[in-house]
């Protein structure tokens, strides 16, 4: 006798298969039904994460036929454990570049205050530095600055940009910006006593960042008042350099003028 399927649908009214897509981290796809549309952050336990161009998170179930991918129904699916996962974002939040090469160093430079800046701006923004060639080095505060700058002659070829702490009006540091600040050089600067001020106190557990007395070594009051070990303020700062992440666990104040800068030194 002639097999029948169990399956009595006319071929016409079945849905046609679909693509089944690794939901790799970086694929852009949209949810039709909200119109959500961004880049696959992680998945797990059923559910994908979507990143949208405005860091807007969304999470959504992996369903069967419930995404477009560059306009057709897709069925994501978990990428296998051996698919490498790379990456779509530096800690700067710009879009990584997977095996690019360091430029070669321009002769443009960013300085900035000290060892501890220098360190946070490698964490956060030294992949972009490195495709763009610049290089930072640090300075031992800023009273020699009018004589660095003209040691180095800023030119067209070979800009300078200076990342100053505490730069506010009517100070010590504002008054040597302006005088060496030119067409080849800028000086910004942010608003924080120390550059660990520029940390977000919600990235390290805490509630705000403690007032120190004037004319007290600020670095070593902040540890006091936080019951952190004040004898070894490089130890600590170690510890708080490990809690940031990305450009997420910094202050505007800071992120802006680092973002200047690299577009001074690069323009």
């Amino acid at each position: 006798m002639r097999q029948y399927s169990a399956d009595l649908t006319p071929p016409w009214k079945k849905p046609k298969p679909v693509p089944e897509v690794p939901a790799e981290p970086g694929l852009v796809v949209e949810e039709p039904g909200t119109g959500f549309c961004g880049a696959v952050i992680r998945c797990e336990a059923g559910t994908v994460t979507l990143e949208d161009r405005f860091g807007k998170l969304r999470v959504f179930p992996m369903e069967p036929r419930g995404f477009l991918l560059e306009g057709r129904v897709v069925t994501l699916v978990r990428p296998t454990s051996s698919t490498p996962v790379r990456p779509t974002r530096t800690a700067s939040g710009s879009v990584a570049v997977p095996g690019a090469r360091a430029r070669v160093a321009r002769a443009g430079r960013i300085y900035v205050e000290g060892r501890h800046d220098a360190e946070l701006v490698e964490k956060v923004w030294g992949d972009d530095l490195r495709i763009e060639g610049v290089v930072v080095e640090y300075l031992e505060g800023v009273d020699d600055l009018p004589s660095i700058v003209a040691e180095f002659a800023p030119g067209p070829d070979a800009r300078l940009g200076v990342l100053v702490d505490h730069l506010v009006p009517g100070s010590k540091e504002s008054r040597i910006a302006a005088s060496v600040t030119s067409e080849h050089s800028l000086v910004v600067g942010h608003p924080y006593i120390d550059i660990w001020e520029a940390v977000k106190p919600s990235s390290l557990g805490i509630d705000a960042w403690p007032r120190v007395p004037h004319g007290q070594d600020w670095k070593t009051g902040v540890c006091k008042a936080l019951g952190w070990p004040s004898e070894n303020t490089g130890a600590v700062w170690q510890a708080i350099l490990k809690r940031v992440n990305s450009y997420k666990d910094l202050e505007p104040e800071l992120l802006g003028r680092v973002e200047e800068l690299i577009d001074f030194v690069t323009a």
